[in-house]
């Protein structure tokens, strides 16, 4: 057992609740170990092991409604937080948790969220937020841009690292009092090459930078200059594919190294190592991967890039990404590689992970719910929430929601979504159903709602020159799949997302259905289109991102006077019209 629960660097937190010997969480007898959760279940274990499965059941087929975590009954629902948000890194200062993803090719970059229990989740901002700290050329591609940041509180400040693969990128600094911001323009690390970057910090105050690889070097995270020429440390399995995703800790007498293995694909996997010193030499962990889903039917998938973080109470966790894969075979996935939450159990030194379902054991404190964001933004604030995304960038003459005060105006830039430099504003796709909904004055351009991947994998319902057309891009194939001309005025465009039944499976079934069309002012959806959802997904297109919901402009001028992004609930899918037909929202 570890000899102390003193933890150094990576997550802070208070070491004033730990087990009377000292270890940093439970032993291999306790009860909750054996049910694969860090807290103890209720005295009836048949009753509790019932009610889990039960639970678990109910939160596969409740899938359509399943945005981030709910906490009901003593349960909480994985994922955490929903869509496209991988990579996640967490940290904690006193009661707060803090949380970092992602962020690819979109602006701003970086989403950073706060939590009081570890499930309820609200996003602050975006640490690279400015044009200054943040530059995503043209030429960058998709799924190019800002991977996989460390989030870390040190001597009373946040420091973030993350690398950005677009020209003129590379691995950068920046740090925050206030992880809403501002955050600081970023320090370049010209000495680092690698992916992933972790910071750790040392008894001494001396900080190592560990990357993709597994590489280390010390560092000095002020100005960016590096000591000595960077060590190999270990590498995961013998031939194990892509070891990356580094974090390293001191916990008591050791310091734990734990990497993500196998690629982030169906064989991610998370290892784990340690040793006397930050460097090294490290010996892995008897039981590793200590977590992985491969070659296994559950429904959460691709398990891996984890980050650990101790609560106020003495208890550990895991953050980690994993994908919900729906339909038939290979099966697909649409929302990209989300964030979820698991208990860690300590047993003989080394950390024992949980079960990662679809519905957990909650924590053994109350819980601390955020505010639900609201259904419809009505563009009336100057300041857009820090939920909306552009592609690449977001020049100030591209967008305003000033010129027709309670409108979002955007003016146009390329000339299709297949372009880079496309005007482009949306959020991320968090429910595996939802309905989203514009009204759109096109009579100054083009322009409309899409769901996007990626520049050859995209789905709109385009509005201007007296009509509104359904496009699909499916790799090297463009289709205007519909049209019609709709009344005169602005117009209200719908884009429903249907899950399939998660009860319901066919080997070649899709994993959703969207549905594109024009609505009438009484709720009444003409739907001009149904298209099969797999053509968005990770699985055909490849990249590391996921759906993104938008508004966009692809010649002069368009205006938007509200844009709803709705969850549908399990068993309340929004009709089940065929294409052409005409019927009315619920």
């Amino acid at each position: 057992m570890l000899t102390s629960g003193v933890l150094t660097s990576g997550p802070a937190f208070s070491t004033a609740h730990h087990p009377a010997d000292g270890s940093p969480g439970l032993g291999r007898d306790s009860a909750a170990t054996r049910t694969g959760n860090t807290f103890g279940p209720p005295n009836d274990q048949c009753e509790w092991e019932i009610r889990m499965s039960v639970a678990q059941d109910s939160a596969v087929a409740a899938g359509a409604t399943t945005g981030s975590g709910d906490w009901v009954d003593g349960l909480f629902t994985n994922p955490v937080v929903a869509g496209f948000h991988p990579d996640p890194s967490v940290c904690r200062v006193g009661e707060d948790y803090f949380l970092a993803c992602s962020s690819f090719e979109y602006f701003p970059g970086v989403p950073i969220f706060h939590s009081r229990d570890l499930v309820h989740w609200e996003q602050l901002g975006n640490a690279l937020d400015r044009p200054s700290q943040l530059s995503l050329p043209p030429e960058t591609p998709s799924s190019g841009g800002i991977y996989a940041p460390t989030l870390r509180h040190h001597d009373g400040r946040f420091w973030l690292i993350v690398t950005n693969v677009a020209p003129g990128g590379g691995n950068l600094v920046v740090t925050a009092t206030d992880p809403a911001g501002p955050w600081s323009e970023p320090v370049r690390l010209a000495g680092i090459a690698g992916i992933d970057p972790d910071l750790a910090w040392d008894g001494e105050g001396r900080c190592w930078c560990t990357y993709a690889g597994v590489h280390q070097v010390r560092v000095d995270p002020d100005t960016g200059e590096t000591f000595g020429s960077p060590k190999r440390l270990w590498s995961g399995a013998p031939g194990a594919q892509a070891p990356e995703a580094p974090h390293l800790y001191r916990i008591g007498g050791y310091w734990y190294l734990l990497i993500a293995e196998g690629g982030t694909e169906r064989g991610h996997a998370v290892s784990v190592a340690r040793a006397a010193a930050p460097d090294g030499p490290f010996e892995p962990c008897p039981a590793n991967p200590i977590l992985t889903h491969r070659g296994t039917n559950r429904p959460i998938q691709n398990t891996g890039h984890a980050d650990l973080v101790q609560a106020a109470d003495g208890s550990w966790w895991m953050v980690l990404l994993g994908v919900r894969p729906r339909g038939g075979t290979p099966g697909w996935h649409v929302l990209g590689r989300e964030t979820f939450l698991a208990p860690i159990a300590w047993v003989d030194g080394w950390p024992v992970v949980g079960e990662v379902g679809p519905a957990m054991a909650a924590p053994p404190w109350p819980p601390q719910p955020v505010a639900e964001p609201p259904l419809r933004d009505d563009f009336d604030a100057e300041r857009l929430h820090p939920r909306w995304i552009s592609v690449r960038s977001r020049p100030a003459e591209c967008w305003s929601t000033t010129d027709r005060p309670g409108w979002l105006t955007l003016h146009a830039r390329g000339g299709s979504l297949d372009d880079p430099d496309v005007t482009f504003l949306g959020r991320r796709q968090q429910h595996l159903s939802c309905r989203v909904r514009a009204l759109v004055d096109a009579g100054d351009g083009r322009g409309g709602l899409a769901v996007r991947l990626d520049e050859r994998h995209h789905y709109e319902i385009e509005a201007g020159d007296g009509q509104v057309l359904v496009t699909a891009r499916t790799g090297s194939l463009r289709s205007t799949v519909a049209t019609r001309t709709p009344p005169a005025g602005p117009v209200r465009l719908r884009i429903d997302v249907v899950a399939s039944p998660a009860e319901s499976w066919h080997p070649r079934e899709e994993p959703d259905l969207l549905r594109l069309g024009v609505e009438a002012s009484d709720g009444t959806f003409d739907v001009l289109a149904e298209l099969d959802g797999r053509y968005l997904s990770t699985e055909v297109a490849g990249g590391f991102t996921g759906r993104v919901i938008g508004m966009y402009a692809v010649a002069g001028t368009v205006r938007f006077d509200w844009f709803d992004y709705e969850p549908v609930e399990a068993g309340a899918t929004p009709g089940s019209e065929s294409a052409g037909e005409t019927i009315v929202a619920p």
